[in-house]
């Protein structure tokens, strides 16, 4: 075994974005949705409304996304307490992605160019992706008997990237593949269809521009703002969905590699301590040839610590000749 200290030139960092699939069974593309009985009639059924990939009675049922609608006024939703207006399941989720998104309880989300005071949450699951949702990955079809609209992030057409508390933001417009077919790919009255926030696995539809008619970029969809009721506007936003039967999104990993680069001049690591190599109390070379032209076979880089405690081992595919004529480099990749 021979030891060599590394030098700083020695070490270079990379990181490196892995993509990988989002749905249950690595599937890239969702298209069967189901809601759980159960949990539509318990207490978060107020809230939300939980989608699984197949029926909630399944074993294999795993929760893909939810909905729940915001409203600022408290609308679409049955008050907490009936003397006191504003405060209801819509009001509270409102408030919630209002102050994680933003982060000021005075600033209203603002779809493209127009402010809106309501929204349809999608929060992905957070089992279902890594570190974050890919962007131009978004395909999500909404249809409506007839119509059917496409949504993506409009990632690929912004020359800048736009930041809101949460992190990344990106307008939902009509398009594929993280661009608008045409022009900025908003409605005409109601803004963008939505964001898409990839950091924190959520995207926000847009109420007003998908209750607008088929003429004006929307689907006619009905938004319930009535405190007579819970859910109503979930589900018609679950049926628009599951209609159209195909939710595409992918995940996104950044990893971050430490390279060293291990190099072996033609004068080091000829010899070879294993017993094989030497002979006697002294340490002499078994065979004659070794002595004026040494040969030994690199298999194993071991990483040291300045008080000689091994910390990463790096094998070799096939043991590696090294003698006075040859120089070897070596590049050990750590994984973080």
């Amino acid at each position: 075994m021979s030891f060599k200290r590394l030098d700083p030139q020695d070490f270079v960092v990379s990181a490196d974005s892995i993509t990988s699939t989002l749905w249950s069974g690595d599937q890239p593309k969702l298209e069967t949705f189901f809601t759980s009985s159960t949990q539509e009639a318990g207490s978060s059924g107020d809230y939300y409304l939980s989608i699984f990939q197949t029926g909630s009675t399944d074993d294999t049922a795993q929760v893909q996304f939810d909905l729940a609608y915001g409203n600022k006024d408290g609308s679409g939703s049955i008050r907490f307490n009936p003397n006191i207006e504003g405060k209801s399941p819509t009001s509270t989720i409102y408030g919630q992605y209002r102050t994680m998104v933003l982060g000021d309880e005075d600033t209203d989300f603002t779809f493209g160019d127009y402010t809106s005071d309501e929204f349809v949450a999608l929060p992905i699951e957070r089992a279902r992706y890594k570190e974050g949702l890919l962007p131009a990955s978004l395909g999500l079809q909404l249809k409506n008997g007839s119509d059917v609209l496409h949504l993506t992030d409009n990632s690929k057409d912004v020359p800048s990237i736009t930041f809101v508390d949460s992190g990344r933001k990106f307008e939902l417009v009509s398009g594929s593949d993280g661009s608008a077919y045409s022009g900025t790919g908003y409605t005409p009255n109601s803004g963008s269809y939505g964001w898409m926030l990839p950091d924190i696995g959520v995207v926000l539809l847009n109420t007003k521009a998908l209750e607008g008619s088929v003429a004006d970029g929307g689907l006619g969809l009905s938004i319930t703002r009535t405190t007579s009721s819970n859910g109503d506007t979930n589900t018609s936003i679950y049926n628009a969905i599951s209609e159209s039967a195909d939710f595409q999104l992918n995940s996104q990993e950044t990893i971050t590699s430490d390279f060293v680069f291990v190099r072996a001049r033609n004068a080091e690591f000829n010899y070879s301590e294993n017993p094989s190599y030497i002979t006697g109390s002294t340490g002499e070379v078994r065979y004659d040839e070794f002595i004026n032209s040494p040969q030994s076979y690199i298999t194993t880089v071991g990483m040291y610590n300045d008080n000689n405690d091994l910390l990463a081992v790096a094998k070799l595919s096939k043991p590696l000749l090294k003698d006075f004529t040859k120089e070897t480099l070596v590049r050990v990749k750590l994984d973080f």
